[in-house]
């Protein structure tokens, strides 16, 4: 039996607490965004959230032409499915639409699922923040090279 998509929905500060749970499932506790956290990112302007509402999210915002996807995170059982990669190409669609051209984000180098999700996506290693997490670990900044929706047709 095939497995069905997950539905996906566009995510507002009233969803903080529940992004909140799904973040403290999926990063260790020194990396953990509180609910006021996600809620004051959400309500800035150029912000946006995706959810799953079974346990996966993604936070971005697009700022001129660039954009940045500030946290991605599946609850740990949901892993494996899917779920991180449709939430990526959902926010890679949106951020398309407002305009960016380039899409960034930094992922901790010992984060090999992730960079291999990254890695798949098109997204390319464009710099290095040493000791960046606290945890201590190096993360890489990742650049995806976007085409924006042109209505001028050119």
């Amino acid at each position: 039996m095939a497995t069905q998509a997950p539905r996906i929905e566009r995510a507002g500060p009233l969803h903080a607490a529940t992004l909140a749970a799904i973040h403290a499932a999926s990063f260790p506790p020194a990396e953990q965004w509180t609910e006021d956290a996600l809620a004051a990112l959400l309500a800035l302007p150029g912000s946006f959230g995706l959810i799953d509402p079974e346990g996966g999210f993604i936070l971005a915002r697009v700022a001129a032409d660039e954009a940045e996807i500030l946290t991605l995170a599946v609850s740990p059982l949901l892993r494996r499915q899917g779920r991180a990669r449709i939430l990526l190409t959902y926010a890679v669609r949106l951020a398309e639409a407002a305009g960016a051209t380039a899409l960034f984000l930094e992922v901790s180098d010992a984060n090999l699922a992730a960079r291999a999700l990254y890695a798949d996506a098109g997204f390319r290693t464009v710099g290095r923040r040493r000791a960046y997490y606290a945890s201590g670990e190096t993360a890489l900044v990742l650049r995806l090279d976007i085409r924006p929706c042109a209505a001028s047709g050119a």
